[in-house]
């Protein structure tokens, strides 16, 4: 668990310096650095989806996660506690909730997240994960000075998210086959490449509709596969 209490660690000071610098960045800088983080996003999910296997799973898995969420109207919880959030706290920042979802997605959604909880759980190796803290502590200062203090709230659901992924890990050493593992990051790579199509502002996606997926994906895989 040092690996993810570590990166929970570089993300809350990371957004604290972001937030402390926000306000002297001139808005022409803030809008250039809105539009690097939607450009990186879509490279990273395409990186990840490049060497997609059984496709027609993460299809299925897509479309059943955005069923399944849609139904639950998972977008819709997560801005009612967004919006708990910033009510408690007293946070006026307008981005708030996007800052969240956008923060939790690009810090819990990708191949990092996967390869390094599984190492740590299984092999007591939390080398990947202190890379991968070094990467979001950078990468949160540039989202809090863009986003404000929803990147700092971000650390919560890491941190919860990453402990249940070593958590299980450590139970389920056999179960996380590399096809698994593979469906995972491809599946968390369309969701990333959708994720910097909302950050560039091209088009509206419910993001948070389509997190059963990640779940759909291994049922199929285990079972299939």
């Amino acid at each position: 668990m040092i690996g993810t209490f570590l990166n929970t660690l570089t993300v809350i000071i990371g957004s604290i310096i972001g937030i402390l610098i926000k306000k002297g960045i001139p808005e022409k800088y803030k809008l250039i650095f809105f539009q690097i983080i939607g450009c990186v996003t879509i490279c990273l999910g395409i990186t990840m989806i490049y060497n997609m296997e059984n496709i027609i799973y993460i299809i299925i898995s897509l479309m059943l996660g955005a069923l399944i969420g849609t139904l639950l109207n998972i977008e819709n919880q997560f801005y009612k506690l967004s919006n708990f959030l910033k009510r408690t706290f007293k946070i006026g920042s307008d981005k708030f909730n996007e800052g969240l979802i956008t923060a939790f997605i690009l810090f819990c959604i990708g191949p990092m997240t996967f390869l390094g909880t599984l190492q740590a759980g299984t092999m007591n190796n939390n080398d990947l994960l202190y890379t991968k803290s070094l990467l979001d502590g950078i990468s949160s200062i540039i989202l809090a000075s863009v986003f404000g203090s929803g990147i700092l709230f971000s650390a919560i659901p890491l941190f919860l998210f990453q402990s249940a992924l070593t958590l299980l890990s450590m139970q389920l050493n056999n179960f996380l086959t590399p096809q698994i593992i593979n469906g995972l990051n491809a599946t968390g790579g369309v969701l990333l490449l959708m994720l910097g199509i909302n950050i560039l502002e091209i088009k509206k996606i419910a993001i948070a509709n389509l997190l059963p997926s990640l779940l759909i994906i291994i049922i199929l895989l285990y079972i299939f596969i």
